[in-house]
């Protein structure tokens, strides 16, 4: 399974990969962090297509279009509410519901933020287990999705992303 995964420091709107997530809101506002960096140079489009869609339930996850990004799509994985924090449950089932969107959308390459661990302040050790977690159950059924890309910010994230891959059967 390490083999399908593969974790990168940078800016996940650089990738050109089948789909990227964004950790969103609820309400799908795209405002600061990687949602802010998807509607900047994905254009408004991207935004307005959420306006579409309306609100979502935390954990469950939306495809749009990727206006001007190197990506085919942008899922749109709610990770909290508006203002609000990310807790366990929620980043669990927006990183499940993520790779269902993928698969179901034909995705063979996927790239993720670190879930909920910018304005949501969810803890970065816990994101990390938890998105190994999830990705290797989404795994251990049948998927097309071919490549998983864990995209951080920078070299402390990094770090705790790699212990957590380690630790990861072959």
């Amino acid at each position: 399974m390490k083999s399908k995964i593969e974790l990168t420091q940078g800016d996940i709107t650089d990738l050109q990969v089948d789909a990227i997530v964004n950790a969103s809101n609820c309400e799908l506002i795209l405002g600061g962090g990687v949602s802010g960096a998807i509607r900047r140079k994905g254009g408004q489009v991207i935004q307005d297509e959420c306006n579409k869609i309306g609100t979502i339930e935390i954990g469950h996850a939306v495809v749009t279009g990727p206006g001007a990004l190197p990506a085919k799509m942008v899922i749109h994985a709610a990770s909290m509410s508006l203002g609000g924090w990310a807790v366990e449950q929620g980043v669990r089932d927006c990183v499940k519901n993520a790779l269902r969107r993928a698969d179901e959308k034909g995705a063979k390459t996927v790239a993720f933020p670190a879930v909920g661990t910018g304005v949501a302040a969810f803890p970065i050790d816990r994101c990390a287990r938890i998105m190994f977690a999830m990705i290797a159950e989404h795994f251990r059924g049948k998927s097309g999705i071919e490549k998983v890309y864990i995209v951080l910010m920078d070299e402390k994230k990094m770090a705790i992303f790699q212990e957590h891959l380690k630790a990861l059967p072959d």
